[in-house]
């Protein structure tokens, strides 16, 4: 028997739905009993809430599909202005009716408009006899929109006099949403976040058929030992499993160790599941480029300054401000005549260099420069000529917002802002290698 029970599905049908959403039978259970008959008016709007990958869409989605229950789903991001989400939900709606599957571009300007379009045009006759679902994903969109889009939602069985229900799915909790006027209270419903035992029989689940259930259960355990306390993210998870399970099966394609053999096993995919942490959220390399890592087990340094892939994002002018900053964190001011002005004439060399100087400038770490000495140095290593453009000023901000650069003091100082280079000596260098520049020629220390 299934875990789940109504009366009006057949019992194939609910052991089917009980397969395809594991560990989340108590919340199944709930959204049936809400949902009851068909042809009954069920609850006027569920706010279903929980953090990233809990389920909340995939869940809605299979039990809808599953049921064969007319439903509309529509992602509030794509859907960004009122007008487009309220136009898409009418042109879903008409989808639905027998007469026209496809459902015509249906023009919608308020959310008065969408009622009138909703009880006069949208629910056909054999619509009116059962329950229509609007299931709102990423719900939280609906905050920036006109104020009456929320409140409207929460009343439109109520407004249009329609067997209708509008879910939420948001990763907020209601007490953000809650508008300042008075509003119908939504029947809310939590997704907690999945327990590492749910994340094992879940991940298990889609195991290769070419192995048995067993062996992949022992791999998705040694990947879950690894990456359980920095990632709990099921879809990150899966693509994790995805990608290294080929390293994980080198020793048993080889000959070398039985499926049994989680020992030998572990060994052979220590090394790769440790590098694999580095890439954690970042997708700094594709899937085809680390699988490419994989088989090159003779370069152990082939993953070395992984992190400055990101560096290929930057636009051209923006990798050489950030070249500038680098040098003018780490070379004393002094020094700028001799590296980067072209006919300085001679310098000696006892002179150039003190001798008290003993201390690496990249163990003290990076000094503050102003805003003038980052624009010369740029001015003198870009070979072509750079105005100092507001498209240099917006640049040099982006560096900021994303962190290259640290911002010291305030913009409103009499003497200009002041900066601090943050990135490290390996990211610098893989940058400087995209433009074809040689960053230690004009490093201090490095002299």
């Amino acid at each position: 028997m299934p875990n789940f029970e109504h009366p009006e599905y057949p019992e194939a049908t609910l052991l089917h739905l009980e397969s395809m959403v594991p560990c989340r039978e108590s919340q199944v259970s709930s959204l049936l009993s809400i949902f009851g008959e068909r042809q009954h008016f069920s609850f006027p709007s569920i706010f279903i809430y929980g953090h990233t990958s809990s389920g909340k869409t995939y869940v809605m989605q299979t039990l809808l599909e599953t049921l064969e229950l007319p439903h509309v789903f529509v992602n509030c991001v794509e859907c960004f202005t009122s007008r487009l989400l309220l136009e898409e939900i009418l042109t879903q709606l008409q989808s639905l009716s027998s007469e026209n599957k496809h459902g015509s571009h249906v023009p919608c300007d308020t959310f008065n408009d969408f009622v009138r379009l909703f009880k006069q045009e949208i629910i056909t006759q054999d619509l009116q006899n059962q329950t229509v679902y609007i299931v709102l994903d990423k719900a939280e969109q609906l905050r920036e929109m006109e104020a009456n889009m929320l409140p409207g939602f929460l009343r439109l069985q109520e407004m249009t006099d329609r067997n209708v229900t509008v879910i939420f799915l948001s990763e907020i909790v209601w007490e953000l949403f809650r508008p300042n006027t008075g509003c119908l209270e939504p029947f809310t419903l939590y997704f907690p976040d999945y327990s590492i035992g749910n994340l094992q029989k879940i991940l298990s689940h889609y195991h290769p058929p070419e192995y048995s259930a067993d062996f992949y259960a022992a791999y998705i355990n040694i990947l879950l030992g690894v990456f359980y306390t920095v990632c709990r993210d099921l879809k990150e998870l899966r693509h994790l499993a995805a990608l290294n399970f080929t390293k994980y099966c080198e020793p048993v394609v080889r000959g070398e160790a039985n499926e049994r053999d989680t020992r030998r096993l572990w060994k052979n995919i220590e090394s790769h599941l440790k590098k694999a942490m580095q890439t954690v959220y970042l997708r700094e390399i594709s899937s085809s480029q680390w699988e490419r890592i994989q088989q090159d087990d003779g370069e152990p340094g082939h993953l070395k300054g992984l992190s400055a892939h990101a560096h290929v994002e930057l636009p051209y002018y923006s990798k050489f401000l950030l070249i500038a900053a680098y040098l003018a964190s780490y070379n004393p001011a002094r020094t700028d005549k001799r590296f980067f002005l072209k006919h300085h004439g001679k310098i000696k060399k006892t002179n150039f260099l003190k001798k008290h100087e003993k201390t690496s400038n990249h163990l003290l770490g990076p000094k503050p420069f102003p805003l003038d000495r980052l624009l010369a140095i740029l001015y003198s290593i870009v070979d072509n000529k750079v105005a100092p453009t507001a498209n240099i000023f917006s640049q040099i901000t982006s560096l900021v917002t994303l962190q290259l650069l640290t911002l010291v003091g305030h913009d409103d100082q009499l003497d200009g802002p002041k900066y601090k280079c943050t990135v490290s000596l390996d990211f610098i260098r893989a940058i400087a290698r995209t433009v074809n520049f040689d960053i230690i020629k004009y490093l201090y220390d490095f002299l």
